[in-house]
């Protein structure tokens, strides 16, 4: 057992432990939002459009967020970015928490959107910065299993604290975000070497042109898009089946217990293996879990093909997120790691529009198509990898040489 947590943690700086207890502080105290459109409508008297609306905002405000935090944490610094951010969230959050005019309330949602999505190119950024390329696949599948823990705790907690008191709910927010940025203030230094601010001025334009790297994040919306199918279009699907709310529930929580039991397990099994070869294997699965559902009407198919879906996204997790290192220019990290994540909200809206659509007038063909999305993705990871890693290896080695040269 002491071999096993070895291999599966060890190894990792302090610095990364510190920013993986506040990004797991953070995820499990970011339970507001999950109930927000309850909230609006039972305490607010909020139409259900009006609430949707709302809520909405704070999605549109996390685009903005999302592309400002990447530009900040190469600008201000990675560890200025988070502090700040994480202290703006806790006020805003405790704002909310008193504000009782709806209009008020849509701007705070907005406002929280914009610097709730802000910290996470700093996070990405500065684990990149100081875990050993080594090391990086491990310390990835870490942060994945607690980004999925703390996604748990924080629906768990959200249903209790929203029974005690919706002001204890957004207060008990606000504190685990201070207490995330004093975390961050307290631990985490200043991970990015200011000096190469100047070394490379194409600023966010860069990752937008590049396109080697625009192909890898292509093939990452594909895969949000296959991961949003479970929370959007799938429980339409299910109570098309005849299956309860309980039966989508008990989806979702085998899906997520098994990514908290298991995810530890995966580096041994994709070690020795290229990344685009796992990537198109998890690709593969997933999309065979969701093209699966075509041929579902029982619970026990919906269990089934979640656990092989399941098994694809948690293979996924690492090689993705080390490929997306590689090739992110050390001066540019923050800027590339925002054009990465912006794949996770424009999935969140086009998934929805899109899926109710092809839901309504494809029926179980719907699942038909999904699956393909899956092994056309698989195909192009398979066609695309070699070139990329070429190019991640081109990369490293004109760092290396410009670092000889610098120093």
């Amino acid at each position: 057992m002491r071999g096993w947590l070895r291999n599966t943690a060890g190894g990792l700086p302090g610095t990364y432990w510190y920013l993986w207890s506040g990004m797991l502080i953070n995820r499990v105290g970011a339970f507001a939002m999950l109930i927000m459109s309850v909230y609006l409508t039972d305490e607010r008297g909020a139409s259900a459009s009006l609430a949707g609306l709302v809520v909405g905002g704070y999605g549109l405000g996390g685009i903005a967020g999302t592309l400002l935090g990447g530009v900040l944490a190469d600008h201000w610094g990675r560890r200025a970015t988070l502090l700040w951010s994480h202290t703006a969230a806790a006020g805003l959050m405790a704002a909310l928490a008193f504000a009782t005019h709806l209009p008020l309330i849509a701007v705070l949602t907005v406002a929280l959107g914009l610097v709730h999505s802000m910290p996470m190119p700093a996070f990405v950024a500065a684990i990149v910065d100081v875990v050993p390329a080594s090391r990086r696949s491990r310390a990835f599948n870490l942060q994945f299993w607690s980004f999925n823990l703390g996604m748990a705790a924080a629906g768990l907690l959200a249903g209790l604290l929203a029974q005690v008191s919706y002001l204890a709910l957004f207060l008990a927010d606000a504190g685990a975000t201070v207490v995330t940025a004093i975390v961050i203030a307290w631990k985490v230094p200043e991970t990015f070497r200011r000096g190469l601010a100047t070394r490379h001025r194409g600023g966010l334009v860069t990752a937008l042109t590049d396109r080697t790297y625009l192909v890898f994040v292509g093939l990452t919306f594909l895969l949000a898009a296959l991961s949003t199918q479970t929370s959007t279009i799938m429980p339409l699907a299910m109570r098309a089946d005849g299956l309860s709310p309980a039966a989508y529930g008990t989806v979702v929580a085998i899906s997520a217990a098994l990514i908290v039991v298991g995810q530890l397990f995966v580096p041994p099994l994709i070690d020795g293996h290229r990344k685009h070869t796992v990537l198109a294997t998890a690709l593969g699965l997933i999309g065979i879990g969701f093209g699966a559902l075509a041929f579902a009407d029982h619970l026990a198919v919906y269990l089934l093909a979640a656990i092989v879906w399941t098994v694809g996204s948690m293979l996924a997790a690492p090689p993705n997120a080390e490929v997306n290192a590689e090739l992110s220019p050390e001066e540019l990290r923050g800027r590339y790691q925002s054009v990465f994540n912006l794949t996770f909200p424009a999935a969140a809206f086009l998934t929805p529009a899109l899926g109710g659509l092809s839901l309504d007038h494809l029926g179980s063909w719907h699942w038909i198509v999904v699956g393909s999305i899956g092994l056309v993705a698989a195909a192009g990871h398979l066609l695309t990898g070699p070139a990329r890693d070429r190019e991640a290896a081109r990369r490293a080695l004109a760092t290396r040489q410009l670092e000889r040269v610098a120093g």
